[in-house]
């Protein structure tokens, strides 16, 4: 078991922006679009994290759109992390949102906790295969297998954490456009795999190292590193990257 630090390499592309750009406003979207109008016709669980955010905050600033400033908190700060806020007035200072918002955010994270219990991780950071296993208790005792993805930003930070498949995974099953999607979805720079063994032994299995090879070569086409791929147990884990490269 190796807990050698993950590298994230600097990967930024700086292009000239547009000159004339226009961020996507509420305005232009069509009635059925809007987060309001889709939540009466649909339910809340046809809205993204995105569209329920906007909702919480009604409201933009002078410059900038409701939809705008939902997008791009959660996309810094992560779908599950920035409702694990308890200081609204740093989340205030660091979305550069006004505290009255900041406050919206830290009240709705505080009343998911109190009923239904359920402790955000909060800015986790993953900087090898022990944060991995550390991070991911609830998969040490699963009865089937679960492959989930960890995506990180530049800070090593998780910005979202799926399960990307439940069940054996094969080679022939897993495809790096399921595994990559939320990567492109959420600006990640970087991802680490883990998936659990119910047998009780972290030892990969052929299966497990071709996935990672064929995830690995995937990622230098997209730019998007996988970092390692770590087995869990209920006792024990293994990192497929480190010791199977």
């Amino acid at each position: 078991m190796r807990k050698s630090a993950y590298v994230i390499p600097d990967t930024t592309l700086i292009l000239d922006r547009p000159r004339h750009e226009y961020p996507l406003m509420l305005r232009d979207l069509p009635p059925a679009g809007k987060p309001r109008e889709k939540l009466l016709a649909h339910g809340p669980e046809a809205l993204s994290v995105q569209e329920l955010a906007a909702l919480l905050l009604i409201t933009g600033t002078v410059w900038e759109d409701v939809l705008e400033m939902s997008n791009r908190i959660v996309r810094d700060y992560g779908e599950k992390n920035v409702f694990a806020e308890r200081d609204a007035m740093k989340l205030s200072e660091e979305a550069g949102i006004p505290l009255v918002k900041a406050c919206q955010i830290v009240a709705a994270g505080e009343l998911g906790r109190r009923y239904y219990g359920k402790e955000q991780s909060g800015f986790t950071t993953i900087r090898n295969a022990k944060d991995v296993y550390d991070h991911l208790t609830d998969m040490r005792t699963l009865p089937k297998e679960n492959l989930r993805g960890l995506y990180l930003n530049g800070h090593s930070r998780i910005i979202r954490d799926e399960i990307i498949s439940v069940g054996t995974v094969n080679a022939n099953l897993i495809h790096a456009r399921e595994v990559f999607r939320t990567a492109i979805e959420c600006n990640a720079v970087a991802l680490v795999l883990a998936h659990n063994h119910p047998s009780g032994d972290s030892s990969p299995s052929t299966e497990d190292i071709e996935v990672t090879r064929r995830l690995i070569e995937a990622g230098k086409l997209l730019g998007i590193r996988l970092l390692d791929h770590v087995i869990i147990t209920k006792d024990s884990f293994t990192s497929v990257n480190a010791d199977y490269k």
